[in-house]
This record gives C-alpha cells, sequence and structure tokens, in this order.
C-alpha cells in the first residue's frame, strides 16, 4: 500500500521547516541587599524566554534598538528607600553582543526607569 505525499511528509519530517533561533537572547540578572538574585531569560523576534512580561520588554528593546542605555523610563513615583539593585544583561541583540550592569537605588526604580524589562 503506497502512501499518501502528506503522510510521507509526517512520517519523515521532511515537510517541517528547520527552526530558527531568535534574533535576539538575553539574560538579564538582578541582585539585591538582601541578597536576593533573580535571573530571566529574555528571546525576541519571536518573544518567548521565562522573562513575565517578555512582550512588554521585547518591544520596550525595540524601541531602542537593543541600547539598554536609552531605555526611557516611565512617570511613576517610588519611595526613597535605598536598597540598591545591581542588573545585568548578557547575550546578544539581533547577532551583536551585549553586554550591560548598572546599579539603580531600589527595585521600584528598576522596574520604572527600565519601563519593565527588569520587572521580575
Amino acid at each position: 500500500m503506497a502512501l499518501l505525499p502528506f503522510a510521507t511528509c509526517l512520517l519523515s519530517l521532511s515537510c517541517l521547516a528547520p527552526a530558527q533561533p531568535p534574533a535576539s537572547t538575553l539574560q538579564l540578572t538582578s541582585h539585591d541587599t538582601a541578597d536576593r538574585i533573580g535571573s530571566v531569560v529574555l528571546t525576541c523576534d519571536p518573544t518567548g524566554g521565562t522573562h513575565p512580561k517578555r512582550g512588554k520588554a521585547c518591544d520596550v528593546l525595540e524601541g531602542v534598538n537593543g541600547d539598554f542605555a536609552r531605555i526611557r523610563g516611565r512617570h511613576q513615583a517610588c519611595t526613597l528607600i535605598y536598597a540598591p539593585v545591581d542588573i545585568t544583561v548578557v547575550g546578544t541583540w539581533r547577532g551583536k553582543p551585549v553586554s550591560f550592569r548598572t546599579t539603580y537605588a531600589n527595585r521600584c526604580e528598576a522596574v520604572r526607569d527600565s519601563d519593565d524589562v527588569f520587572a521580575f
């Protein structure tokens, strides 16, 4: 009994397109004065990873072409309590290496000033 072309394709997996890696893959890490460490993966094009606000984060980074230093924070009040949060980002943005490190006065400022990119 001859197999139909579609069935042959399914059995051999020859009809599946090769998987393309994401255009951008970033590891974002936060470390605060209470020794809490948070780490997420963010992929863009296509959007994915473990970042809880990955769609918004990719949109923000798209607007600044992956340049974390150019992110414009949103208007939001934060307390003046000093509890530093160190942020580190490594990976690639559209094939170009990314390495970014900064410190915010507290977690609220990290989230606000990154427009949710560091909301994890």
